[in-house]
Formats: structure tokens, sequence, C-alpha cells
């Protein structure tokens, strides 16, 4: 088997040098030195200047910020509040408005376009990705606010007045995007105007639970959840609360910990969290699926609920947020007042604030509920229906504002947040915000106001930030990231979500991001910290395709950020040290050069592929590369390479390596018979964007990116030595290789190293590809005894020969399995479809045995931001959950007609008018997302690459009656094992099948309930307040039951019977506490 590996080993060398071109393509590079200058990536200097421009372009919109939010309080504080103001007094641009015309349910389809309201005209802006009008702001305000309640009208009226400083912040600075004014009443005031992005079902979108919003209102909390489940907790008061309690936790972010708990006679935690975790995506998710599962039964015990939370907020072996501590209960009522444990626990220093919550229709004294929260800085609220959970679960921040506002200039501290989705068509952002407070007094001598009276916050897109960064001089494999307090990045090549929902930031931690390891750690905890840092690492990539795993020197070279919570990297491989850079000074050879790059040419110099990237402002992309080489020649038409509209340094080694690759042609390939080593093509690709497929026919069946970058083949080839095979990729879903039209190729790439003086870089790959029925063919024979390729040898019983790969083939099994396990070549002519598939798929007991015997290892990590087809919903044909549906008994019982249960039920069904998927639908789907639409899931992805073992090996794999003898080889300087086995004799063998294909993850990836027990390092903000002796804690909630009288719910119960149900008046859902 040895010599055979030498044959195998030895014929693809000689194709490589023959008509691969390496050593040509150096000389080449070499013979033209004058048209090129090596530069050096110097790391320090350029993270150092990429964090400094980052810094800038920050500071200019803290600038932007800091004018809006000081305006803001002006304004409101000269503001003279209007108690009669009527909507026909206000006129503005509602961004709805339009939409709610389209709307033939809508009321302003019945009274026509409101007075009050502006008709505008727009015009498409590509910086925002909308038509935007610049002369106006545009107003949002969430559903279920009414829009003519004298607090709302009162809003519009003084925040008009921002619409002078918007546009002024614009002028000075052109490049700002959104800039938003966030109001604690709901109301959102951004500029410029454009219409809102009206969803396909009911816009649920409240700028109070915005991410941007939450960060900027209130320090971080840790909060305690606590549901009362006592026995008289059921129907629809439970499902209330397991609402309730999901739309709390949408009020936290990232940098808030939380943990949710039960009780009635014992308290427990109702998911696998037994302390305070982190308020991430994943975490609230398990909370919200294990709230579904909460019982009623059993007596209430506030006490037991209470000592459970003190003692989750008391725990300080844990990580935790350190700043606002709260605990929120939910509860139908109850008459004790547990003053001995907050005198046991939170007496007389009131750290922890108590917010109650007093949820459904019943006749209970609410009085203990409300004295909870006054002696303990928190708020009392009432939940009587579906209508008031979205507004009192997101109060409880204004309470929490209380410190800041009280702070001052102390508060006024520009945070920026996580990315997340624009909720306007941006795409992902970051957004710096500030609070603006309520400067104003109730009176003469007055307290002042401890009111925050919204958030200010600007928009800044990744794209932006991403143009600051070095474009190609990094190499394919070298990059920039950045990375927030919690380890998220804001910045990578691999933070590429497949869905989006606005309602949640995109949190991908740095080591999610890559492959996970020790030494990453080490670099995520010190970028956290604010360090910089230099660090060479042997470390795990995955390749683009994500089916392979390569073991990889990086150097990572990181600083802080200043004046932000970011921290920034920078990635390089040693051989990105260097880069070229063309000067192509001559004008004439510029000409030559560029004549290469016409289709005329492409018959004789082969076709040539350029990478889509932005050589020019002018020039319109394409995803067809024929498309964009068109676009791309006439615009050269028009404009010299040195234009300044151009981006010379692309421009130039473009047509440098178009003349470089040519040169290829003329001294290598044209001269050569491919047919004569079976070749389909050979080709060239570069780092400045050339791809040369020679001959040109060849180009019709080229399927890799036109960009090298993102090419798979060529990422891999610069990061390995010697030659890289790439079978044709084949899904086990899929159907077998055609291979009737000769065109199905393997590539066999290598990157080509070039020394200058003592500079060494990477600058192209070559390569040929393989036909693969003829080298199957090939294979055999060279995998056989024979001496020449005209005279097979025969062995037989009285021959004294040994079995190969070609005669032997009934018996023996023959392949070449690649570093990822992917089958190459095998002499078995069945499996030639096959090629390309995981070769557990085509022999399992082989593949496991190969994989026991450490021949592979296993590397397996999770892919956080897949997408998923829906799932079919469960429920089919069933009442939607959460409603509570009568039984006929219940309508023969007058006592029935008159309960707390008959109120609740008129007021679902008047709710539901608006909160029609509330009970039933993910909130996602109500604002907007069509029911056919991929959702965010977690994939389990498996790769395989080779282990320890690098001699050959003799193995039996043992079968019981019917053993199996194998043998396996590295092929030196290849990607390659070369595997021979007796063919399984009995179906006993085929037990166990390794998987490589992605996986779904019904739990979301690995599991959460042991990932929080080893949480990853991060840092809170570096402020925090949450006290201040000057609070006035007296305005503590208040609430008053009004039980219905039995007339007007007869009456309303008659016209629901009758089919006339009454049109839901509007709500002015906006707190008392808000009249300024």
């Amino acid at each position: 088997m040895q010599h055979w590996a030498r044959r195998l080993e030895q014929e693809v060398d000689g194709v490589m040098r023959i008509f691969g071109g390496v050593q040509q393509l150096r000389e080449i590079y070499k013979d033209n030195r004058n048209l090129f200058e090596v530069q050096e990536n110097e790391p320090q200097k350029l993270v150092e200047k990429v964090a400094g421009d980052i810094e800038s372009l920050l500071d200019r919109k803290v600038q932007a910020l800091k004018r809006l939010a000081d305006a803001a309080e002006n304004f409101q504080k000269a503001h003279r509040w209007q108690d009669n103001i009527k909507e026909e007094d206000i006129v503005y641009y509602d961004a709805k408005a339009d939409a709610e015309l389209d709307d033939p349910e809508s009321e302003d389809v019945e009274r026509g376009f409101k007075a009050s309201t502006l008709r505008l005209d727009f015009i498409e802006d590509p910086n925002f990705k909308n038509k935007v009008n610049y002369s106006y702001t545009a107003v949002q305000i969430p559903t279920d606010i009414y829009k003519g309640s004298t607090v709302i009208l009162n809003e519009l009226n003084w925040t008009e007045a921002l619409e002078n400083v918007f546009m002024e912040n614009r002028r000075q600075d052109p490049t700002l995007l959104w800039q938003v004014f966030g109001s604690a009443t709901g109301v959102t005031r951004y500029y410029p105007a454009t219409p809102w992005r009206a969803p396909k079902k009911i816009d649920l979108y409240d700028v109070r639970r915005r991410p941007w919003y939450i960060q900027g209102a209130s320090s971080p909390k840790d909060m305690v959840i606590i549901v009362d489940v006592s026995g008289s907790v059921s129907g629809l008061t439970l499902k209330l609360m397991k609402t309730s309690v999901c739309e709390m936790l949408d009020t936290l972010s990232d940098d808030d910990y939380v943990n949710v708990a039960s009780f009635n006679e014992k308290a427990q935690p109702v998911s696998c969290f037994t302390h305070l975790v982190q308020a991430n995506v994943r975490n609230k998710k398990v909370f919200k699926e294990a709230v579904q599962g909460m019982v009623a039964k059993g007596t209430t015990g506030y006490k037991a609920g209470f000592e459970y939370a003190f003692d989750q907020l008391q725990n300080s072996n844990i990580t935790r947020a350190n700043c606002n501590k709260m605990i929120m209960m939910f509860t139908d009522g109850g008459e004790d007042r547990v003053q001995d444990v907050f005198e046991k626990y939170n007496w007389p220093n009131r750290t922890v604030r108590v917010f109650t919550f007093s949820v459904g229709q019943h006749n209970y004294d609410v009085t203990p509920l409300q004295w909870m929260a006054c002696a303990n800085k928190g708020y009392y609220f009432e939940i009587p229906s579906i209508g008031a959970i979205r507004i009192n679960t997101q109060e409880y921040l204004d309470v929490l504002g209380r410190p800041m506002v009280l702070a001052g200039k102390e508060a006024k501290q520009v945070q920026w947040t996580n990315v997340y989705e624009d909720a306007l068509g941006l795409g992902l952002v970051v957004t710096g915000t500030l609070p603006v407070f309520n400067l104003t007094q109730d009176g003469p001598g007055e307290k002042k106001n401890q009111l925050i009276l919204g958030v200010m916050g600007i928009d800044v897109a990744l794209n932006d930030i991403k143009r600051l960064t070095p474009n190609y001089t990094l190499g394919a494999n070298g990059y920039v990231f950045a990375i927030d307090l919690n380890g998220y990045v804001l910045l990578h090549p691999n933070l590429k979500p497949q869905t989006t929902n606005f309602r949640e930031p995109v949190t991908l931690d740095f080591l999610d991001a890559e492959l996970e390891d020790e030494n990453k750690e080490e670099i995520r905890r010190s970028m956290i910290d604010g360090n910089k840092g230099h660090k060479q690492i042997r470390t795990l990539v995955k390749s683009l395709d994500e089916r392979y795993i390569d073991e990889v020197t990086r150097n990572y070279t990181w600083v802080p950020i200043r004046s932000t919570n970011y921290s920034l990297g920078l990635v390089l491989p040693p051989y990105s040290t260097f880069y070229l850079q063309a000067n192509l000074s001559d004008q004439i050879l510029q000409v030559k050069y560029f004549e290469f790059l016409l289709p005329s040419s492409f018959e004789s110099e082969g076709h040539v592929f350029i990478a889509p990237r932005e050589y020019c402002k002018d020039l319109n992309a394409s995803d067809n590369n024929t498309e964009f080489l068109k676009n791309f020649i006439e615009l050269m038409e028009k404009v010299t390479p040195d234009s300044k509209q151009c981006n010379n340094f692309l421009l130039h080694n473009l047509i440098l390596d178009t003349g470089i690759t040519q040169q290829l042609v003329e001294r290598v390939w044209r001269d050569q018979d491919l047919n004569t080593y079976s070749l389909l093509a050979v080709f060239a690709a570069t780092d400045g964007g050339i791809t040369r497929v020679f001959p040109n026919k060849a180009a019709e069946d080229w399927t890799e990116n036109p960009e090298p970058f993102n090419a798979s083949f060529y990422r891999r080839s610069l990061d390995n030595h010697g030659y890289v095979f790439k079978p044709p990729h084949q899904d086990a879903l899929l159907r077998p290789l055609e291979l009737e039209n000769d065109t199905v190729g393997i590539l066999v790439s290598t990157a080509v190293e070039l020394s200058l003086g003592r500079r060494t870089l990477r600058p192209a790959v070559v390569g040929v590809k393989l036909d693969l029925e003829a080298w199957a063919e090939k294979f055999k024979v060279l995998a056989s005894n024979r001496t020449h390729q005209d005279q097979p040898q025969q062995c037989g019983p009285n021959s004294h020969c040994e079995m190969d790969c070609e005669v032997n083939n009934e018996d023996l099994l023959c392949v070449l399995i690649d570093d990822g396990g992917f089958l190459v070549l095998s002499n078995q002519n069945h499996q030639w479809d096959q090629v390309g598939r995981f070769f557990s798929e085509v022999d399992a007991n082989l593949m496991l045995a190969l994989y026991n015997n450490s021949f592979y290892t296993r590397k397996e990590s999770y892919d956080y931001q897949a997408a998923c087809a829906p799932q079919p919903p469960g429920n089919l044909g069933a009442a939607p959950r959460g409603v509570f549906v009568p039984t006929v008994a219940d309508f023969l019982n007058l006592a029935w007609w008159t309960s707390a249960a008959a109120w609740s039920l008129f007021q679902q069904l008047l709710y539901g008018l608006i909160y029609h998927s509330w009970f039933q639908a993910d909130p996602a789907e109500a604002e907007g997302s069509p029911e056919t639409r991929e959702s965010s899931c977690v994939m389990k992805q498996t790769q395989y690459y080779f282990g320890s073992v690098n001699a050959s090996y003799n193995a039996i794999i043992d079968c019981g009656n019917c053993s199996r003898l194998f043998h396996a080889q590295r092929l030196t300087n290849t990607n390659l094992l070369f595997v021979v086995a007796e063919k399984p004799l009995c179906s006993q063998c085929e037990a166990g099948r390794l998987l490589q294909k992605e996986t779904h993850c019904p739990a979301d990836g690995p599991e959460q309930c042991e990932l929080v027990q080893r949480p990853r390092y991060r840092r809170g903000p570096h402020i925090c307040f949450d006290y201040n002796a000057t609070e006035d804690t007296s305005d503590c909630g208040r609430g008053a039951s009004f039980p219905p009288s039995l007339g007007v719910l007869v009456s309303l119960q008659l016209l629901l019977l009758l089919g006339l149900p009454p049109r839901p008046q509007p709500q002015v859902l906006v707190h008392a506490s808000r009249r300024l």
C-alpha cells in the first residue's frame, strides 16, 4: 500500500507542477517586480488608527445627542401645560396615517384624513434605504395609546420644537442617520420623516420596549419575579399573570439579571435556574416557556415568596448587575403584609424596591399590596385585563429613573447599545443614548421633579463603522472585529444573522462567532477590561462552507475604543503581514492589461471573473458576474484608474493581476494539452480580485465565488501547505451527481508563496480541476500492481501477486477521503456519484473505525444565527390558547353573569379586537412577520479534521463473526487519506453512523441550565444610579376597583350574543403621573 501511496503522491505532484504553474507564477511576479511595492501591515498602528477613526465617528454623534437632550429639557421646561388642548390644535406628520388609511377597518378611513395630520412628499435616500422628507419630523404613537389624550397632545406640542434641532444637527453632520426622541409617554418623534413600516398584523411597536430605550432609561437591574399560584388564581387570571411575566421579561436587557419563581405555601423557581441569570434572549426564552407550565393550587403564602426573592438578591456568589434590586410580585390579592419579612431583609435601608401587581378582576382589598410597594420604595399596579398588561409592566422604569434624574448632570452620560435591527429598515445598527430629564418643579419652593422625560437616541449603521476598517489589505483570512462589555460582537465577519427580530438585540458572543478555546477566552477578558494586547495563538478555524476545520496560526492585536464600551481587535495570519500594492504609472501598460479583461480575449486567454468590489462610486453592482464585468468595463471607458471617484488601490491591483495571470496563460497553460492528464480546467485566483479559468468553456461550469476572499478553496489553500482537494459539495438529501456530461470535477489548489528579500507573502492560489470519472479510473490504476497503464496484472488463485484496487475491486474497497471526511475518489464505480458526500453516508462502519482510531477528530459547535422553517401549530382545531371558554352551565347561572369571570371575558373579547394574537401567537408575528417566515434557531454543527495519526496504520474492525481488515495512510503534501479495506461481508458491520450535517437543536443549543452555572466573563456599565437621598417615594401607585353594574353587563352580553359588538373606544393608557 505504501508503494501505491507514493505513486498517488507523485502523480498529483507531477500534474500540479506541470499545470498549476506555482514556480512559473513566482517567476512572473519577480519579473514584474517594478510594477508593485510590498507594504507591511503593522498591527498595533492599524488597530489604533481604526479605533481612533471609530471614536471620532461616534464622538460626532455624541455631540449631536447632547445638543438634542439639552434642547429637549429646555423646551419642556418652558412649555405651558394646556388642560383644554384639542387634536385639531396640533399639526404633525403621523407616520402611521398612510398605513391606517390603507386599513379598511381603521377609523381614519371612515372619517378621512385628519385635518391635524400633515401629508408629505418623500424622496428615496440610499443612506436610509428608505423614502424620507428632510423638512419634517415624523411621530409614531403605539396602537394601545389614545392619540387624543391630553397628555399625548401636550407631548406633541412641546416636542415639535425639536424639529429645528434635528435639522441643525444634520447641517453640522450630514452623515447623521435617524435622530429619535423616545418619550416616557410612548410617543416617538424621529427625523427625517418617513412613513412607518406598517406590519401585516397589528403594530405593537412601543419605543419604551426597544433595547436602546431600556438601556438609556435606567441603570442595570437585579430582578426577582414572584408569581402567586395559589388555588384562587385560576382560569383567566393565571393566564393574565403568565402573559404579564413574559411582557415584564421583555423590558430587560443583557445588562440585567433575573429569576422567576412561583409560590403558594412554598416558593420554587419556575425553571431550572436556581439563581439570578443574565436576561439574555436565550435565558428569557427558557423563562417564558417555563412560565406556561405554572399550575394554580394550594394557599397563598406571601412570606415564602418574599423570603425566596430576598435570598436570591442577597446571593453574592454569582455574577449579577449589582445595581437596582427589585422584587416584582404578581398576585390576585391577599391580606398578609409580611412586615416581619421586610423588617428582616430590607429595612431600614430599603435597598430592594418592591413592585406589586394586582392581576384580574376581584373584590379583594388591595390595601396590603399598596402598602408593600409604598413601604419599600416601589409602586403598586393593577392589571385587570389584557389591555393593561403592556403599559403596567413597563411603568416601573419611571420609578427606577428617579435616582438618575435627581443625580442631574452626573447621570448625563452617553451609552452605546448592543447591535440590533433598526425598525425603519437601516439594517444592523448601534445607538447612542442619552436620558432626558424633567427640569420643572411642581410649584414655588416644591421639590425637583423626578420624572424621566424619555431617551434621546442617534443610530449608527454597522456598515458605516465597517467602512473605517481596512478593506483588502489584510488578505482573505485577516479581519477586524469589535466587542462590547458583554463580549458580544459589534463587528465580525461571522456576524451574519439569518433572521432578525427588531424586538430583540442581536447578541452573538465573540466565543460563538469563532471556535472557542482558552486563548480566545483570555483575549476576550482582556478586551472587556479595556486593555491593550497582542498574542500569537494556534487555533481552529471553520471554513467558509462550514465543512472543514483547519488548525492555523493567528496574531491577535487589540485596543479599547475610548469614550465607548467597545474594544477593537485585529486578526492577521503570519503570511498577511505583507501585501502587494500595484504601481501602474505606465498608462500604456494599464491599457494593455485592461484589454485582457475584455470578453473578446477570453477564448485565447481564458475566462476572467472579477471580484464584485466597490472599485468606484458610480459602478453599478450586480450579482451576475458577467453583468458586473460589463458595468465595470463601461465605467472604465469613462474614467481612469487614477480617478478620484475610484479606489486606486483596488483598481491598480486588479489590473496588475489581470496582466500577471495572463502571463501565466502565455507561459504555461496555452501550450499544454489538458486532456492528457484528464483535466477539465486550470485556474488562478489572486488577492487583487482576479479569478482566471482556462480554457474559456470551463467557465460555464465554474461555481466558485468570484470574490476570492469569499471562496472556500482560496482561503483554505492559504492556510494549508501542499495541495488541497475539494470534491463537489453534495448534501445527503440531494440526488447523486450526474456524471454523463463529463463536467463534474474535483478542485486541487495550492497557495503561491512569494519571498522577496526577507518578506514572505501569499498573493495568489493556483490549481486544476480534475475530471472525476477519468481520475477515478486513474486512481484504480495507480493503486494497483500494474507497471504500465496498458498492462493489467491478473491476480488469481494460482498467481503469486498481491491483491490490488483495480483487479480485486470486488473484494477490496479503496478510497481517497479528504481532511473533512468527504469522499474524493473510489475504486467502486457505483460510488462515483457519491463523491463529495460525508464518508459515513457511504460506508458508516469504516468511517466510524477511522474516527475511533484517531485518524479523525470531531469538533462540535453551535450556530446561534441560523434560520429554521416555521413549525406547524400544535393546537389546530382547538380553541385559542389563553381564552376562557364558559360552559353551558355557566351561561345558565345568573351569578356567573355578574362575576369577575364574565366581566373579564367581555374585556378579553373587547381588547381582543386590538390584541388579537397576544395569547396565541409570538409577538414577532404580531409585529407583522409573515406566517411563513423563517424564525431564528440554533443549529448544531459537527466537523471532522485530521487527528494525531500521521503514519500508515493497520486495524481490524471487529464485527463478531465477520471481522474486517483496513489499512489507512495519509498522502504527504495533500489533505487526503488513502484507505484500503475489505468489503463488509455481513450486515452487522453497518452498526453506528457518524453525523456531519447540521442538526436543529430543539433546546436552543447547549443546555442553558448547565451554561448558566459557568457564565462567561462580562462587565456591566461603569455607572449605577439606584439611590438618591432626596427621592420622594410618596407616589407609589393607587388603584380602584369599580365593579360593573348588572344592567350594563346584561346589555353588553346581549349585544355580543346578537353579533353586534360595540366598537372599542380608544384607550387612554398613559399613567396619571405623566401630567406635567
